[in-house]
């Protein structure tokens, strides 16, 4: 019997695992944003994001906040070829790239708003597979198209098959009913096929085919060309208007035969009524878009050595964003490689994002941003869209693991954690937003205008769970998080307390995520073994503990604070009250 719910699939080996990722918090540093002295327009911006730390975590991070407002998703992947890149080692075993794929294009799809798209380039090594992906991440209803980019000019002389010249550049959209593709202006080369061999006052045409490729009695007759010649349509075709409409456009000087009248006739399209845009195709030539030299000069310029070995041209992110985006609209790319996208992206006038894991986010994509930003980068497009500088970035490193192992082996939570970092984390794992109140002490973040949540390390009493329940009142609801309650059991305390929900960390928390697990990176030498236990520990687990945390220099100095936000919460004393390892 026929199984009803079989579906068309792409399977592989280890399909079925997902990661069960820990949605990290970001943690600006101050020193490494850059934002230009001054602004040189109105509409500068100046709040784009570039991450360092793994690009899945990177993903996860931004969810929460960014879920649904992502416009347009770029993406240049390892092509997972088995060659060895200095930035990149993409050789990966071909289950491994479809799973570590599709993992970001599941958060990707979700990022993405009901109008976005994404875009992404690969070659022929795994193109055909990742299509497929798509669909079945995407739905293959909201394919756009699989355009060609002409990567190369010439031929390798050394090709032992076929010399290869292209790329694809893969188009999905989140919902394809609210797609809207933009049109690409009209150029030079678009409105050279318009001449005007017979001066016509109305200015330069050309001229287009008068059949229609079918048989329509009505529009089947005869038509003498000014030199006498006799036309019909061919057979199984006719004219394209009735014999009355064909006299009209006679009259008005709409119909050509050539130079002596004796041509097939064909029917003159001005370039005044032309549009002054035409829709792009799928074929994307280098003299549009640029190619892998051009991409390599452009970079050259920017930085004398230690080239990047895979950058794209700026023509090319041009192209993707002027076919799926408009000013101020927001643009991803968690494969960020040389900063190209954010480096057009910014000289477009869009808001951007960029993730990456590798060194080069700190030696070639923040000089080359500066550079942007300062106004001292002539390149790439920046004369086409007049790019005078301004704007900014702020830079943001991935918080490290919530949780971590204690000396025994215990979970607890981590010693790099200060009060901030602890409520703002709690909040995302909690799917709360987190926005700490400076005039009331337990508000840490909400939910809903009426349901809030309190994150604290303090053991706390009966009496104090009463003062909480009474501040919150009847018409409001607080989730606790704390390490531990006295004078009530878990039941009790509800009945006692309805307004509160009491729940003790880190043991809340600990079977949702894979904690300690910092690198899903593409690079295969980064992935890590198989354990042999699961982890984290069963919810049931006892000796929990929380352990004081200590501070870098750089966080004591104020130099790194979650999200930007002040290292303390409103409210909160000791961070870590209680009995946790000295």
């Amino acid at each position: 019997m026929t199984d009803k719910k079989q579906k068309l699939e792409l399977t592989w080996i280890g399909k079925d695992k997902r990661p069960k990722l820990e949605p990290r918090i970001l943690l600006e540093d101050r020193e490494k944003s850059y934002h230009a002295k001054q602004r040189v327009m109105e509409n500068d911006i100046f709040d784009n994001r570039l991450i360092f730390g793994d690009n899945l975590l990177a993903l996860k991070a931004l969810e929460a906040e960014f879920a649904g407002k992502v416009k347009c998703v770029f993406i240049d992947p390892p092509y997972n070829t088995g060659s060895a890149f200095t930035h990149y080692d993409d050789g990966l075993e071909h289950s491994i790239w479809l799973t570590l794929m599709r993992d970001r294009l599941e958060i990707i799809q979700r990022l993405l708003s009901e109008d976005g798209s994404l875009w992404i380039t690969i070659d022929d090594n795994e193109a055909h597979y990742l299509k497929v992906l798509c669909d079945e991440v995407f739905g293959r209803s909201n394919y756009i198209a699989g355009s060609t980019w002409q990567k190369k000019y010439g031929a390798k002389s050394d090709s032992k098959y076929l010399s290869e010249s292209h790329d694809y550049v893969l188009a999905f959209a989140r919902n394809k009913e609210r797609l809207k593709i933009n049109r690409l202006a009209r150029t030079v080369e678009h409105d050279s096929r318009y001449k005007n061999p017979d001066n016509d006052p109305r200015g330069a045409w050309t001229s287009g085919d008068l059949l229609r490729n079918e048989a329509r009695d009505y529009a089947i007759y005869e038509i003498i060309g000014p030199s006498g010649r006799k036309h019909w349509p061919p057979k199984g075709t006719s004219w394209r208007f009735t014999k009355e409409k064909f006299t009209e456009l006679i009259a008005d000087n709409r119909i050509w035969f050539g130079v002596k009248g004796d041509n097939v006739p064909r029917l003159k399209r001005f370039l005044d009524e032309v549009s002054d845009s035409v829709p792009a195709t799928t074929w994307w030539e280098h003299k549009d878009v640029g190619h892998n030299d051009e991409a390599k000069k452009e970079i050259r310029a920017l930085f004398e050595s230690d080239l990047f070995d895979t950058p794209k041209p700026e023509r090319l992110l041009k192209r993707v964003l002027d076919l799926a985006t408009s000013r101020g609209d927001l643009v991803l790319d968690s494969f960020a490689g040389s900063g190209t996208t954010g480096a057009v992206a910014h000289k477009m006038g869009r808001r951007w994002i960029m993730v990456e894991l590798g060194e080069h986010c700190h030696t070639h994509i923040i000089p080359r941003l500066k550079k942007v930003i300062d106004g001292e980068d002539p390149g790439g497009i920046t004369k086409s869209v007049n790019w005078q500088g301004g704007g900014g970035f702020r830079y943001y490193r991935l918080a490290p693991s919530l949780l971590e192992k204690d000396r025994w082996g215990n979970w607890v939570i981590n010693r790099e954690y200060n009060a901030a970092m602890l409520a703002e984390a709690l909040c995302k794992l909690e799917g709360f937003a987190y926005a700490p109140s400076e005039t009331v002490w337990w508000q840490h973040g909400h939910s809903t205008e009426r349901d809030f949540i309190y994150v604290t390390t303090q053991n706390l009493s009966a009496n104090q769970l009463q003062v909480l329940s009474e501040e919150v009142g009847e018409s409001r609801s607080l989730l606790v998080l704390c390490s531990a309650w006295r004078g009530a059991s878990a039941a009790s305390a509800t009945e006692r307390w309805p307004n509160l929900t009491l729940k003790k960390i880190p043991k809340v928390v600990l079977s949702r995520c894979e904690w300690g697990h910092d690198d899903y990176s593409l690079n295969v030498q980064n992935l890590p073994m198989a354990s042999p236990h699961p982890s984290p520990l069963p919810e049931g687990e006892e000796n929990l503990s929380v352990v004081a945390p200590t501070f870098s220099q750089n966080e004591k100095a104020g130099n790194v604070a979650g999200a930007g936000k002040k290292d303390t919460v409103p409210g909160q004393g000791e961070l870590f009250d209680g009995d946790g390892e000295p």
